[in-house]
């Protein structure tokens, strides 16, 4: 399984990059999670986006999905050049009716998926978690059966990461504050929780994403290594994870 970080930011997107959005790889088969602000402009760069098999909502705050009717524009402009009335899949939750509802168009299908269950899309199987967030928001844990990725979403801490993270290859996390600041509220974590959740799993690779737009972002490694001693990545435009 193949990673790819197509936007990292929280709330908006610095100059020439974007939020939320992950590419998932597995022998052709490309799938999209969560299509934040930016994507579009910068899914170019790693996949056509016409050659999206499926996409995955965590929840619907803008900067996970605000470039979702881009892509519709996209479906429907390049159905139309090349012939073709392929329909793309994109993956909701049923909490926010509103939200699933806009993931119909002329050529995507919205689909709701049963956060207390399985999900298999292509090579992948997906789990999920509710998170602690002001609006209903899962974070996803995706096997190909060979590789595990875990991806936190939008969340404050919550003790449950711990076991839905068990043993990840990589662990991808909510960081939009700093060790010491206090992010309950707005429902995301600080460095320090990612870095003690990463240890406390025993994963792989600690990814820290959705930055915020303040500080020095590279002080967020140094305080998630105070408490975790695996590898830590700031998450970046194009950064490319595969398990040696």
């Amino acid at each position: 399984m193949n990673l790819t970080v197509v936007g990292y930011w929280g709330a908006y997107p610095e100059q020439g990059e974007a939020t939320s959005g992950y590419l998932f790889e597995k022998d052709g088969f490309h799938l999209l999670i969560d299509c934040g602000s930016g994507v579009m402009a910068q899914l170019p760069k790693y996949v056509n986006p016409y050659q999206l098999d499926a996409v995955l909502l965590t929840h619907y705050h803008q900067d996970h999905v605000a470039d979702i009717g881009v892509l519709q524009y996209h479906m429907l402009v390049q159905n139309g050049l090349q012939k073709q009335d392929k329909v793309l899949p994109i993956y909701g939750h049923a909490d926010d009716s509103e939200g699933l509802a806009m993931l119909d168009h002329q050529y995507t299908k919205g689909m709701a998926y049963d956060p207390t269950g399985r999900l298999v899309i292509g090579p992948f199987t997906i789990e999920f978690l509710a998170t602690d967030h002001p609006v209903p928001c899962y974070a996803v844990r995706i096997t190909d059966g060979q590789d595990t990725i875990v991806y936190t979403a939008d969340s404050s801490y919550k003790p449950e990461f711990v076991s839905f993270s068990q043993a990840a290859d990589l662990l991808i996390t909510d960081c939009n504050f700093y060790q010491g600041q206090d992010g309950k509220e707005a429902g995301h974590m600080n460095s320090q929780q990612c870095g003690e959740i990463a240890t406390a799993a025993d994963v792989g690779t600690l990814l820290l994403s959705h930055h915020p737009h303040f500080g020095d972002r590279e002080q967020l490694v140094v305080e998630a290594k105070r408490f975790y001693q695996g590898s830590v990545v700031l998450a970046h435009s194009g950064y490319k994870w595969k398990k040696q």
